[in-house]
């Protein structure tokens, strides 16, 4: 028996008011032809940098199902498969309603200042073991990424885990309209996007937009630990949301973090959750996981899900890429352990990373390295959030710090002499002296804003493994042992 669509042409031209060249169906949904897969359609968006109605005839070519268009490309065949919409973002955001109203999943939107995608991973982790779980990949959390999320999600899901992002005010009130989530989570706040905000209290604020459309019966979660709990609990009431269940370790919160302790590669926890104990493990080292669990935790009670089937499903929780995933790299100089958490950062989530290099212990002889880009988008006090660093660096027991970009200047200057490895440039300039640091035993993490371009350190200490094999290779004439 073959497995329904995900969309057929009708369905499509229904909900974005297209008009097919002739009949399709689509197992998927692709905006991307360098990942596209067989069976998918294609949406032809257009940026400031590329134009997708550029790729059709490519993605045509690789297989996908049929393309969604705002205007006819050149140089395709005449019996195409297309779908002709007036605009193609738009009618993206179209379809991604269409893909909500005819679910009768439980949705789940996550949002907060860190915190967002690790909650919404532990919130796949937790349900996907029960039911029918769809989660939106990666960070697709923004203006393109959540509606193309929903429109992706099988209409057989029993549950919809949707990440949330903004930068600015009024970005998630839009995005929230489409999700319309059973619960909101909101995990964090902090210094993040001060360039476009005045203070903690707005991004609060903007982060509160989350409630405005959350279901009349929903229920929206919130960190009892965080500075700004009671002025989200007020924004919450004055959007009409009655269920509002905090998380913490406040003895006031109603889930609560009871007891916590590392063990190998993740922690031991003891938490309350729903008025019930229970003992579970987390997979991934460091408090902030443990946090981002207890969130998922309530997420799943507030969802009728099963709290104690979710509980154990975290010890395999997975690592993410650039979010503190581990590699063992053989170098020149040894072995060491290398922690990628380069994908973005601001205070609250490089403290987060700074906890976790200090739990992580080097070998005999190895030291602990931060490799340390610019945090962006902090605004004015930029220079002082990068050199209040140096006291979590300082209490890690970091030995060496080397650090790149503008910003990172500050928190050089004020290392003690001890740490302070070398200040340069840019992200390529810090790769070679990162490659030349790192030796047997070392514990290295590289962490910076995706602007600053982090990922360039960690493809260059990856390659160290490449660059010894292919010595190893030429010293035993490339013939393998026996």
């Amino acid at each position: 028996m073959n497995a329904q669509p995900l969309w057929t042409s009708e369905e499509v031209a229904s909900a974005t008011g297209g008009t097919n060249s002739r009949d399709w169906q689509a197992s998927g949904l692709s905006i991307n032809t360098r990942t596209i897969e067989p069976g998918e359609l294609f949406i032809a968006l257009q940026g400031p940098v590329f134009d997708g109605h550029d790729f059709v005839a490519d993605a045509l070519a690789k297989g996908a199902s049929a393309a969604l268009v705002h205007r006819r490309p050149e140089n395709l065949q005449e019996d195409a498969p297309l779908c002709l919409v007036d605009d193609t973002l738009g009618a993206l955001w179209r379809l991604g309603a269409a893909a909500h109203d005819r679910s009768s999943a439980k949705f789940i939107a996550v949002t907060g200042s860190v915190g967002k995608t690790g909650t919404k991973e532990a919130l796949r982790n937790c349900l996907a073991p029960q039911a029918a779980t769809f989660a939106s990949a990666k960070s697709l959390n923004n203006h393109w990424g959540v509606p193309l999320s929903l429109a992706r999600m099988s209409r057989e899901s029993v549950y919809g885990v949707f990440e949330l992002g903004m930068n600015h005010p009024g970005e998630i009130r839009e995005l929230v309209r489409l999700v319309k989530p059973d619960v909101a989570i909101i995990t964090t706040i902090a210094a993040a996007h001060l360039e476009f905000f005045e203070s903690l209290e707005a991004i609060a604020d903007a982060k509160a937009e989350i409630f405005e459309s959350l279901k009349a019966d929903g229920t929206a979660i919130l960190n009892a630990d965080n500075a700004l709990f009671d002025h989200l609990v007020a924004k919450a009431q004055a959007a009409g949301v009655k269920n509002i269940v905090s998380f913490g370790q406040s003895e006031t919160a109603d889930s609560r973090l009871l007891k916590v302790a590392p063990s190998g590669s993740g922690s031991d926890v003891t938490a309350l959750i729903g008025g019930k104990e229970y003992a579970y493990q987390v997979g991934q080292p460091g408090e902030h996981w443990v946090m981002n669990t207890l969130a998922a935790l309530t997420a799943v009670h507030a969802s009728g899900a099963d709290v104690h089937s979710a509980a154990q499903a975290l010890s395999s929780l997975p690592a993410l890429a650039g979010r503190g995933e581990r590699h063992s790299i053989n170098g020149p100089k040894g072995s060491f352990l290398l922690i990628d958490d380069a994908y973005n950062a601001n205070p609250a989530s490089v403290q987060a990373a700074i906890s976790v290099l200090a739990h992580s212990a080097p070998e005999s002889g190895g030291r602990r390295i931060a490799v340390l880009g610019d945090m962006l988008e902090l605004g004015k006090n930029a220079s002082k959030l990068h050199a209040d660093l140096v006291q979590p660096l300082v209490d890690a027991g970091v030995d060496l710090v080397l650090t790149c970009g503008r910003h990172m200047q500050s928190l050089h200057k004020n290392l003690p002499i001890r740490m302070q490895g070398e200040h340069v440039e840019d992200s390529n300039a810090l790769a070679p002296l990162a490659t030349n640091a790192a030796a047997k035993g070392d514990v290295v993490l590289v962490k910076g804003s995706l602007g600053s371009r982090m990922a360039v350190v960690i493809e260059a200490l990856k390659a160290l493994n490449a660059s010894q094999s292919d010595s190893k290779n030429k010293r035993s004439g490339g013939q393998d042992a026996l």
